[in-house]
């Protein structure tokens, strides 16, 4: 399959998908390695498509999200021990971890993509730290980092916030 070709095949993959679809898995579907699909999204992003890369695996942006969606900015610090039960403590008041911001010295603010809504995705975050030995972001920062947390209500965020206010995981003001 030609480069243009299969960027098409890979965007109606990622269009039709609601779920992230991970690198290795679309390097299968199109018979190539995976730094080829590296390339190719970032190819597709180049030209303005709604591409984003997640924990779990490239992820089209659709903008039909429910309109009743609320969002909320918070400011967390833990150790990386404390990380799993942080992110769990979230996604049981039905709220999704949307991403991790941390502030760099040198680079300004840096956001990752995380999308997390639930204990599985969790296990299978942590997991993937162990697995590649990589380092949270946080660690930048001695633990202190920003979360874009959204769910269907107001007080989904509020049961996540006082949950993380109770455990000590919340820095306020």
């Amino acid at each position: 399959m030609l480069g243009e070709e299969r960027r098409k095949e890979l965007l109606t993959l990622l269009k039709n998908s609601k779920q992230p679809i991970t690198g290795t898995d679309l390097a299968k579907q199109a018979n190539v390695s995976r730094q080829v699909i590296v390339n190719d999204m970032n190819l597709l992003k180049a030209r303005n498509e709604p591409i984003i890369a997640t924990s779990q695996g490239y992820l089209y942006l659709t903008t039909d999200e429910p309109s009743n969606t609320y969002e909320r900015k918070i400011v967390c610090l833990h150790t990386t021990e404390q990380a799993e039960d942080e992110m769990s403590t979230i996604v049981d008041c039905g709220v999704t971890l949307k991403n991790v911001i941390v502030e760099h010295p040198l680079y300004g603010e840096i956001t990752a993509s995380m999308m997390i809504s639930n204990r599985l995705e969790v296990q299978n975050f942590i997991q993937r730290v162990k697995d590649t030995k990589a380092s949270l972001l946080s660690i930048l920062t001695n633990g202190t980092h920003l979360h874009v947390i959204s769910a269907p209500s107001i007080e989904q965020l509020d049961s996540a916030v006082q949950r993380l206010r109770e455990k000590g995981y919340l820095v306020e003001e």
